[in-house]
């Protein structure tokens, strides 16, 4: 009989990722659905705004200490420990929403505790959130610097057919019962533990891992500061947090947006959702790669910048079906514009990824990649509160402003990049 052979680690990272993407997105276009009940309508945008600025912001403080730990005891456990919370998490957020559900039987009570029962577990979720930053570090730790942006797009990849599966199924179930999608969403973490304590190897040998910085060090800001300050990568470390406080601002409140403005239902917003997924695949799977070694990183991370600018555009002249001038026209506006935000982000994100890690030192790449991503969690944690609080203002306001700011971070990221003086891709 042949003996079984373990799948390749870059495999097995992947099937880490879209596990942890797929339960992360059954839930994510529900996610006016399952708060209306709990909050007026008036306060709906800014509470969902809340409650992903709560979760990046659980994780911006975790995540660096999350990234030295794995540069320290290794990976695997870290991977691990990360994933385990994540189920516990959605769990609590689950519980947090049938509290709300009229047929709950608890009356005003259940009202009054699912709110903060829901912010506690997205919290959690959040602070043990370093299954993509760990991720990140595994794939620094066996691919070449030259192999980097095409091996780094696996997370888009993984993030695609997350979000082929994920809304799909999660808009499926919902048609049955609201709590259905989260049920699925524990029942994937538990599976992606199991699949990962099985499948996945450790990456970083003894000889290479760092001793546990004091505890000032770990304080994320510091490291945050360190990024920004560091000569070769302050510039795109800045660009790559702005960019992802705007796409994240406005992408999360896209949810209420069609649901409230455009009058989607739940499968309506669960098929656009699909959509994101497949064109993500297909950029981050197959063509990032091609497109890369074309365009280069540089130009690659320009081009990305404008699809996403122009499917702003398209979400503010979206009209809901109600409106004869504009209404027919509304699924089809949509539908382009999701395209063009995935294809965006999905060129962009692995791109400036790459440019950062390329300019790390071998030895700190879990550090430095956890700070990039605390970065990030930092500017999503103030993206979608402030595109929830424009959305109470003017439903359209959160775009129209992530046009503007979308100028201003191209102009960071090309100016960084001329001040560069290492060979730019």
């Amino acid at each position: 009989m042949a003996s079984w052979k373990r799948p390749s680690t870059l495999f097995c990272v992947f099937l880490t990722l879209l596990y942890d993407r797929v339960g992360e997105s059954v839930v994510f276009p529900l996610l006016t659905f399952l708060v209306a009940p709990l909050v007026p309508a008036a306060q709906l945008g800014l509470v969902i705004g809340l409650l992903g600025g709560s979760y990046t912001m659980a994780q911006f403080l975790a995540t660096p200490v999350i990234g030295s730990l794995s540069d320290h005891f290794g990976r695997r456990p870290v991977m691990l420990v990360c994933i385990a919370g994540s189920a516990v998490g959605v769990g609590l957020f689950g519980v947090g929403a049938g509290l709300g559900d009229g047929d709950s039987g608890w009356g005003w009570l259940a009202m009054a505790g699912g709110l903060p029962v829901m912010f506690a577990g997205r919290i959690l979720d959040g602070a043990t959130g370093g299954t993509a930053a760990t991720a990140q570090a595994v794939i620094a730790d066996i691919t070449p610097p030259d192999g980097r942006a095409r091996a780094f797009g696996l997370i888009g990849l993984a993030f695609g057919l997350g979000f082929i599966i994920g809304p799909g199924l999660g808009g499926w179930l919902a048609e049955a019962h609201l709590q259905l999608p989260i049920v699925m969403a524990v029942s994937i973490a538990l599976l992606n533990f199991l699949v990962t304590f099985l499948l996945l190897p450790e990456t970083l040998p003894p000889t290479a891992r760092q001793p546990m910085p004091g505890p000032a060090r770990l304080i994320p800001l510091r490291q945050v500061l360190e990024l920004l300050l560091n000569p070769r990568v302050g510039g795109l470390s800045l660009g790559f947090g702005l960019f992802f406080l705007v796409f994240n601002g406005f992408t999360t409140i896209l949810v209420p947006f069609l649901s409230l403005v455009l009058a989607w239902q739940a499968v309506d917003v669960g098929k656009a959702f699909m959509l994101v997924g497949v064109v993500a695949a297909l950029v981050q799977g197959g063509l990032i790669g091609p497109l890369s070694r074309w365009l280069g990183e540089r130009r690659l991370t320009m081009v990305g910048i404008g699809l996403v600018l122009a499917g702003c555009l398209l979400v503010c002249l979206a009209q809901p079906a109600s409106n004869p001038q504009g209404g027919p026209m509304a699924q089809p506006t949509i539908y382009s514009a999701v395209v063009l935000l995935a294809g965006g982000v999905g060129v962009t994100a692995p791109s400036l990824r790459a440019m950062i890690s390329r300019r790390l030192d071998a030895g700190s790449q879990g550090q430095g990649l956890g700070s990039l991503q605390a970065l990030n969690s930092l500017g999503t944690s103030i993206g979608p509160p402030v595109a929830g609080a424009l959305f109470t203002l003017a439903p359209r306001a959160p775009f129209w402003v992530g046009i503007v700011a979308l100028v201003i971070v191209a102009a960071l990221i090309s100016g960084a990049l001329q001040r560069q003086r290492q060979p730019l891709a």
